[in-house]
């Protein structure tokens, strides 16, 4: 049989070409049909590095295990007796946490503890769930930072001389209103690294929740556009930096067996703190202005968003630092101790410190030859990914659904609702958008994220063009009101399983570990930069298009994310990291000729409801069973 792929030499598209005779062997995968010398020796060591920090301990015997642990306690003197045996068992179960019943010296009481981890992963200590506790009152702060301005803009924009609908207005409106993510694409996101370097993960979490609580008090003191711009741009500095500093400090503090289901959970409570954000609209509409205070309501409706961030800044310094911050810093007693806080045991606590320390010697030696950004670009692997994230972090925004977030009250208004009825129907979107990215929990890892985007965006195209469209029924025709609400709430209830969470998740694991840091950064500044330009055009948009044409916008952007992602973005959920690569490492032109095969895949196995064997794309490459190196590769 031919083989139907070979290796290009110099190619810039693609690793490999098609033969002739593809067409005949369309159900066959492409790792199964191409040599295993196919793949350049840089590619296979760029894999094996990947193998190596997916577990930089596989191969080594647990008496040699038990040796290093102890060698590690020693020399940076961490503790008594105890802790050393702690370490000598801790790194036999860093190798592999689930055989905990093979480790041989493990007392009852430790084996039940070992044991829970995976019986009941949210059996956790007190100390932790105050950590959790943390992470989503800083993402409550997050919505709420986003939302509260929908309703206040209402009330601020007569008053600051910019309500009308000149094209002057419309574009301060949008200037006004999207200056946080102006601020977070152009600094706020690259404050990230030096503040995390100088301050830790709690003291960045301190610093910015603090600029956010500064700037949130401020703007309720403003009596001008510019001023206020300038008040909300200073927000960004808080916003940038804690989006990306909080998944962190979950992730580094821990366990595997629940750090998955926290990154999830960063979404699910940002959409809490928008729900909470419409909340503080309608709860300071009717206040009346003060003697010498005019605009009292909007302007405590900007200032209630200081709420949460005060209530972080009080209790952020009671949880432990991150002790993989603390390890960077080689102060690694200081590491051990804050992960015995957030442990049930000494065991735990040795297992997870000692893995940690592996992974960053391993992540440390790790020299592919090239510079890490740059790499981002021209190894093909690596592109595909970026690619890939780009695409699912672009249409984030350009779905349309941050239109909802920060103008909904004002669109409600222009269907014909009263001041308080918009604000009413807003928080019945943010109650939507909080209770259905609860399942999502669920759902991204059921469905997948390729099939959650696939799926959500035609719904989210058709329910924008519903909504859109439904600004011709006439105003007096009681259909006018209620098809505008119920589009943006069905609109609601597709987006919040989709595009709400998969973007950040697929982001965070598509990259390979040692250029995934470079990769999150992109995409981070990537959803703040469209966010921004989403933010300050709507307005100019819906005044030249009207609502019709603004809505078919972001409607027609939903059938061309659907077309990318069918193309060029491929399912991620439930691989490994030698799995990845294998997916990645598909040329692009065989992966969207692939997505189109799909289209004729779906037709007929469920309209024509026929019998149809799924195409097999891609499946693992061959290595070794047991630790997924190369052979000969297996020490770090």
């Amino acid at each position: 049989m031919a083989e139907p792929y070979e290796k290009a030499t110099g190619s810039d598209s693609s690793e490999y070409e098609a033969k002739p005779g593809i067409e005949d062997q369309r159900n066959h995968s492409i790792a199964n049909s191409r040599p295993r010398g196919s793949v350049s020796a840089v590619e296979r060591a760029r894999r094996n590095v990947n193998a190596k920090l997916a577990n930089p301990l596989a191969g080594y015997s647990h008496a040699e295990l038990e040796e290093m642990g102890a060698t590690y306690a020693q020399k940076f003197q961490l503790g008594d007796e105890s802790d050393i045996r702690a370490f000598r068992k801790g790194a036999v179960l860093a190798q592999a946490p689930e055989k905990y019943e093979s480790v041989a010296g493990l007392d009852d009481s430790e084996l039940d503890i070992l044991k829970t981890e995976f019986t009941n992963r949210w059996s956790q200590p007190k100390l932790l769930y105050l950590v959790i506790i943390l992470c989503s009152t800083c993402a409550a702060v997050q919505g709420m930072d986003e939302t509260v301005v929908n309703g206040a803009q209402i009330f601020y924009l007569p008053q600051l001389g910019i309500g009308d609908k000149s094209q002057r207005s419309t574009w301060l409106t949008g200037l006004v209103n999207s200056a946080p993510y102006l601020s977070c694409a152009v600094i706020g996101c690259w404050l990230t690294v030096p503040f995390n370097h100088w301050f830790g993960r709690r003291g960045t979490i301190f610093l910015t929740c603090s600029f956010s609580a500064i700037a949130c008090f401020w703007q309720g003191f403003t009596n001008s556009w510019w001023h206020l711009f300038v008040a909300r741009f200073a927000l960004g500095f808080g916003i940038g930096p804690k989006s990306a500093t909080v998944p962190i400090y979950a992730a580094e503090t821990t366990p595997p067996a629940i750090r998955g289901a926290l990154v999830m959970q960063w979404q699910m409570w940002t959409a809490f703190g928008i729900m909470i954000g419409y909340v503080s609209d309608l709860v300071f509409f009717k206040v009346p202005d003060k003697a010498n205070i005019v605009g009292l309501n909007w302007r405590l409706m900007l200032g209630s968003a200081m709420l949460p961030a005060v209530i972080v800044c009080l209790f952020v310094f009671m949880c432990p630092e991150s002790p993989r911050w603390y390890m960077s810093k080689n102060r690694h007693a200081k590491a051990y101790e804050s992960m015995v806080r957030l442990r049930y045991n000494k065991v735990q606590a040795a297992r997870d410190v000692f893995y940690m320390h592996t992974l960053l010697e391993v992540e440390g030696g790790m020299k592919i030859g090239q510079n890490k950004l740059l790499e981002l670009v021209t190894v093909p692997r690596n592109r595909r990914a970026m690619q890939a994230s780009e695409i699912v972090m672009f249409m984030q925004q350009f779905c349309g659904v941050n239109v909802i977030a920060y103008y909904s009250s004002q669109i409600f208004l222009d269907a014909g609702f009263t001041e308080i009825n918009a604000l009413s129907a807003s928080l019945g979107f943010g109650i939507i958008n909080f209770v259905f990215a609860i399942p999502a929990i669920y759902t991204i890892d059921t469905f997948g994220r390729r099939n959650l985007l696939l799926t959500t965006f035609p719904l989210m195209s058709l329910f924008l063009f519903f909504t859109g469209f439904s600004f011709w029924i006439p105003e007096e025709n009681k259909a006018h009101i209620a098809c505008i609400a119920l589009g943006i709430y069905l609109f609601g209830i597709v987006y919040s399983p989709g595009e709400g969470p998969v973007p950040f998740t697929y982001s965070a694991e598509a990259y390979p570990l040692y250029v995934r840091a470079y990769g999150m950064s992109l995409a981070t500044a990537t959803t703040w930069f469209f966010n921004f330009v989403l933010a300050i055009t709507w307005p100019s948009l819906e005044q030249a298009f009207k609502p019709q044409g603004a809505f078919a916008w972001y409607a027609t952007w939903n059938l061309i994310g659907f077309c990318l992602v069918l193309l060029f973005v491929p399912e991620t959920k439930g691989k490994t990291l030698e799995e990845l690569d294998q997916v990645f490492s598909v040329p692009t032109h065989i992966h969207a000729a692939y997505g189109l095969r799909q289209v004729g895949y779906f037709f007929k196995k469920y309209l024509l409801r026929q019998h149809v064997e799924p195409e097999i794309l891609y499946e693992r490459e061959d290595l070794d069973q047991d630790t997924g190196y190369e052979e000969g590769d297996k020490r770090v």
